[in-house]
């Protein structure tokens, strides 16, 4: 969409896409999701065109003219300025490559992948009943995930079983171990939980794993521009104070 086009006139004054857009910007963040959303364009439009409407009232009234308006106008210079003012302050923050890469070096056992593993499972309240579902689906008779959507008792069974993905500490500690320890595409079980009793297929596993500089740069740097600019704004805010406040 072009920025320049004409959305509405309001008494000769051009509404474009470039006045909705930064209409948007001044909203919260959950709002700006349906930036691109057509009726939620259209609502920040028609509050954009009441904007106009009003001011054109408050004109006519000649409301620009009052004391009201005066010192409306000076606190809101007086918040532009500061914002113009800090947005220059925190611009000097600025953070290299080089820095990223030595807080990389120094900090690399937080940007470890722990492992994982993927599997599904039955599960079923009588040790009997796993028991006769392990014999048919080691026989060839049954597949794990037929016997899963027949019998199992968890939510994952309309999954055929899947649970996905998962790390340690995530599941009963019981099953937790036979996942982690089984080998994959084998059939383990029963295992007894609090639940009741489990069959459990392991589908793939990944051990711990180092991320990549290139994989958390953007997070690195995200995080030592908020600590630069913490640091400068204090910097500037004490010395700011010291230069104008009276005390």
């Amino acid at each position: 969409m072009s920025e320049n086009k004409i959305l509405a006139t309001v008494d000769g004054v051009n509404i474009t896409e470039a006045e909705i857009d930064a209409f948007i910007n001044t909203l919260t963040k959950d709002q700006q999701m349906y930036a691109n959303n057509p009726q939620f364009r259209q609502q920040c439009l028609d509050e954009v065109i009441n904007i106009h409407l009003f001011a054109k009232m408050g004109k006519e009234e000649k409301m620009d003219e009052t004391a009201e308006f005066e010192k409306f106008m000076e606190s809101a210079k007086k918040d532009i300025l500061a914002q113009l003012a800090i947005r220059k302050v925190l611009a000097a923050a600025e953070v290299t490559e080089e820095e990223c890469k030595e807080y990389y070096e120094a900090n690399k056992d937080t940007f470890v992948s722990p492992e994982t593993v993927t599997a599904k499972h039955i599960l079923v309240k009588d040790k009997a009943e796993i028991e006769a579902i392990l014999a048919l689906i080691t026989s060839g008779e049954k597949e794990f995930e037929a016997m899963a959507r027949e019998h199992s008792t968890c939510g994952s069974a309309a999954r055929g079983g899947s649970l996905g993905e998962f790390g340690r500490g995530q599941m009963v500690k019981e099953f937790e171990e036979a996942a982690f320890n089984a080998e994959i595409g084998a059939v383990v079980g029963p295992v007894e939980t609090q639940f009741g009793y489990h069959l459990i297929k392991v589908e793939d596993k990944k051990e711990a794993r180092a991320a990549g500089f290139e994989q958390v740069e953007n997070r690195i740097k995200r995080t030592l521009a908020n600590k630069k600019q913490n640091e400068v704004y204090a910097a500037k805010t004490a010395e700011l104070r010291e230069k104008y406040l009276n005390k």
